[in-house]
């Protein structure tokens, strides 16, 4: 029995270096940014898809809720700021979609071919944009049209988050080897 409360013990502490380990990558993701207003480009959205594959939708999810925590208490996490007057601007919506994107990008199964691999990435990353724009709009009053609310908000990024994700299912078969050792 003590055997097995120590291999308990072992695997929570590992789990929470991982997950305290994740949201040091994405923290480091989030000042890793090219300035767009209202919302910067940052490397997050490769950060939380490599999360998903790399560690599964379970400890995934937790690493961006806690990130997202860290962020609220007003540890310097986020792009540009922290705290929840932070939280509450433009960029919130794509956050909140880093926590969907966590777990479709660890649920669904990834060790296939790139190809689908690829489309189950595209998904993932829709619920960022999804959210992130759904709440700009909000944020902006919608003043303006969607149109003009996906001009802003995900038109400028898609090129890059095209070669993200190509990365990302070139090597998923990859780095879904590291949920092995967690």
């Amino acid at each position: 029995m003590d055997a097995i409360k120590k291999i308990e013990i072992a695997r929570t502490i590992k789990i929470v270096f991982i997950t305290l380990l994740g949201t040091i990558l994405l923290a480091i993701s989030a000042k890793t940014k090219i300035p767009f207003y209202p919302v910067p480009m940052t490397m997050q959205t490769f950060v939380v898809l490599f999360l998903g594959i790399a560690f599964g939708y379970k400890i995934a999810v937790s690493t961006v809720i806690l990130y997202l925590f860290e962020g609220l208490i007003g540890m310097p996490v986020f792009a540009a700021g922290a705290g929840w007057v932070y939280f509450t601007g433009p960029t919130t919506g794509y956050l909140i979609g880093f926590i969907f994107a966590a777990f479709f990008s660890g649920y669904l199964k990834l060790n296939v071919n790139p190809p689908i691999v690829l489309f189950k990435l595209i998904f993932s990353l829709s619920f960022i944009y999804f959210s992130g724009l759904i709440w700009l709009g909000f944020f902006m009053n919608w003043e303006k049209s969607f149109l003009e609310i996906f001009k802003i908000g995900a038109q400028p990024f898609l090129l890059a988050e095209s070669y993200k994700i190509l990365f990302l299912a070139i090597l998923s078969n990859s780095i879904i080897k590291i949920r092995k050792f967690i």
